[in-house]
């Protein structure tokens, strides 16, 4: 029996915790509906998923974190602050298959909510010497001081957007803080826009659209392509949208 496992092998959907209507979101999303009829087998490692606005990378990323028992808001298992709850259904509905003798650990950093989470750690007190008081950085300071300071033990990890509050350098640093991750045997799930972020030696890329998710290269990702073009000849695309 193989006990070097990561802390999720498999994600699926058990409809009897609480169905979800068919033509109706989330059920609408390709992706979604591909995970509730199919199931996803979980890579070691880091697995990106790349795709456009409103193809569900985020709302998988985030119903997967809840399945974990982390907080939608963001944060750890521990995290209890609330603000106003709109996360789908799906998180309620997924059943994810842990690995034997994996680390219970995880955390889920998301770029739209950090600042709460923030507020939250502030209210519970003064912070432990040495970490951080992330309201004095500025936002991107404050993305790598969570990645140094929450992401040191083995665990599931899910981000999303992570790279929003980061410049091109910061980016860098958050692909060698993942890459200590897996070093040092955790699991990340991350949905992100970025070329630069997806291009991480070793990940596993699955892009989402209206086909659902389908795994990828690097190179074959649409994303990829766009930036490609539009760095060769900005105006080829700006003279489309510019008088």
């Amino acid at each position: 029996m193989d006990f070097d496992q990561p802390p999720v092998v498999r994600v699926e959907a058990d409809l009897r915790r609480e169905p979800l209507a068919r033509g109706e979101w989330p059920l609408t999303v390709p992706a979604v509906a591909q995970i509730v009829e199919e199931g996803l087998d979980l890579a070691d490692g880091v697995t990106f998923l790349v795709g456009e606005n409103g193809s569900g990378k985020s709302t998988l990323v985030e119903a997967v974190a809840a399945a974990y028992g982390l907080n939608p808001e963001g944060g750890s298992q521990n995290s209890r602050h609330s603000t106003r709850a709109s996360e789908s259904p799906l998180g309620r509905v997924l059943r994810l298959e842990r690995g034997l003798g994996a680390a219970r650990w995880g955390f889920f950093l998301r770029a739209e909510t950090m600042h709460s989470w923030y507020t939250y750690i502030e209210e519970l007190g003064a912070p432990p010497p040495g970490e951080p008081v992330f309201h004095e950085m500025s936002h991107g300071e404050s993305f790598l001081a969570v990645l140094r300071d929450r992401f040191r033990t083995p665990g599931f990890y899910c981000l999303d957007e992570p790279e929003a509050a980061l410049s091109f350098m910061s980016t860098m640093g958050l692909i060698a803080a993942l890459d200590q991750v897996v070093e040092d045997g955790g699991q990340v799930l991350c949905a992100t826009h970025s070329p630069v972020l997806a291009a991480m030696p070793g990940a596993t890329i699955l892009e989402v659209g209206e086909w659902g998710l389908r795994e990828t290269t690097w190179e074959e990702l649409e994303l990829v392509r766009h930036w490609r073009s539009y760095l060769e000849d900005p105006r080829r695309y700006l003279r489309h949208i510019l008088d």
